[in-house]
């Protein structure tokens, strides 16, 4: 999934966390109500102005961040 058109990074906005667009919900929040337990469907029905394609963004986002990261050996 191109998570590019759905989430933004905007210095002045939850102090340049990565959000959804047009929202102040940032992909930490949506990945720690899916930690606790929420389902896709629960999140949605508790925040009618997400998508599904959001949620997904927020996991794509998450597994390329992972992807990114690396331990350096000595």
């Amino acid at each position: 999934m191109n998570y590019h058109d759905i989430i933004t990074i905007e210095p002045g906005k939850r102090s340049g966390k990565p959000c959804i667009l047009g929202m102040r919900i940032t992909v930490y929040d949506i990945l720690e109500y899916l930690a606790g337990g929420m389902t896709e469907a629960e999140i949605l029905e508790d925040f009618s102005e997400l998508t599904s394609a959001d949620i997904k963004a927020c996991l794509a986002f998450a597994a390329d961040s992972e992807k990114k990261l690396f331990v350096a050996s000595l």
